[in-house]
């Protein structure tokens, strides 16, 4: 598939903010997902994100082991109606088999950003393994790199849903999609019943999100919130509800480790990046962590500081401080690839 991302990221953060009038609503935004296949209509999701991209059971797995469990969040969606749903916190929340479901993506932290050839920065919710230097993914080519990202906008073609290149063709101008010719091959979409415990995760303790998903569709989820939601992931069997208890404790106990040190105590905040967990800071920071990702919780928390904090957006290359300078791995640069 022949795109041209150069200055562009569209897929990879939430530019909705830029448009004058919001002229397209957030429905339509919103990348194809399993479960809008499965039902054959659109369940709408408790949080915002526009563009939130669904991860394996074994991308989580990969994950967490590498100490990123911060880069990750969970999605539930409202039911269509009671018949399908369960209710936790006052919501109805869409389930199978009396199990809630869910998906995992990527967080999006605020990062000042200037995308299609805008001359000033912006803080907008941006992918958290995006440079906002160079508009490129910090993983790409990574065995982390996650599969969905890979065939974007490929699967939205084939299904005949608008592509994110195109809406920013629509809004920006310029040529994005550069090809519309796609292959056959859909397995890795993981279409309705395939995508059970594989990439939509059922819990099989619905009262244990009782207080998570109303912090999910507030945006307040705390480092706990995540770790439950990963643990279950993690411990999920593809074509199946069966969870392993092994896996649900070592994941939980891997999100958990990888926690610290990504909030302070600050009164409010989860999402935010400002102590949602309650804990004390035990004067630990992730960056003493013995992993390759324990960039990842400090970085998102320095954003939401610099966002809350700043008069002004600073440049695009503060990321090498934020980010790089954690251990971050660099992004190549466009010339490069020319």
């Amino acid at each position: 598939m022949e795109v041209h991302c150069e200055g562009c990221a569209g897929c990879c953060m939430d530019w909705r903010s830029l448009l004058e009038t919001e002229s397209d609503g957030t429905a339509h935004r919103r990348r194809h997902t399993s479960v809008d296949t499965a039902a054959g209509t659109a369940r709408a999701p408790l949080d915002d994100d526009a563009n939130f991209v669904p991860l394996t059971r074994d991308e989580v797995r990969a994950f967490l082991e590498s100490g990123m469990a911060p880069a990750l969040t969970p999605r539930f969606w409202h039911a269509r109606d009671a018949d399908e749903g369960v209710a936790v916190d006052g919501y109805t929340v869409a389930a199978v088999a009396g199990r809630p479901v869910f998906f995992v993506g990527l967080r999006k932290p605020p990062k000042p950003v200037a995308p299609f050839g805008r001359a000033e920065p912006t803080w907008l919710p941006t992918c958290v393994f995006l440079d906002p230097a160079t508009l490129q993914c910090r993983i790409h080519g990574d065995d982390r790199f996650p599969d969905e990202c890979g065939v974007y906008p490929e699967h939205n073609l084939r299904l005949e849903q608008e592509t994110e290149c195109e809406r920013v063709e629509s809004a920006f101008g310029g040529e994005r999609l550069l090809e519309s010719g796609t292959d056959d091959d859909l397995d890795g979409l993981l279409l309705g019943l395939q995508a059970l415990g594989a990439k939509l995760f059922a819990h099989p303790r619905p009262k244990a999100l009782e207080g998570i998903v109303d912090r999910a569709a507030s945006g307040r989820l705390t480092a706990e919130d995540r770790a439950e939601c990963l643990a279950v992931a993690a411990a999920s069997s593809p074509g199946t509800l069966a969870t392993s208890d092994h896996h649900y404790e070592q994941g939980k106990a891997r999100a958990l480790e990888a926690a610290v040190g990504e909030y302070e105590t600050v009164e409010g905040g989860g999402d935010d990046g400002r102590g949602g967990d309650g804990e004390p800071d035990d004067g630990r920071d992730a960056d003493d962590a013995d992993s390759e990702g324990s960039w990842v919780g400090p970085a998102i928390r320095e954003w939401y500081r610099r966002r809350d904090a700043a008069e002004t957006v600073p440049p695009t290359t503060i990321a090498s401080n934020v980010e790089a300078d954690r251990g971050a791995p660099e992004t190549p640069g466009w010339d490069v690839l020319e």
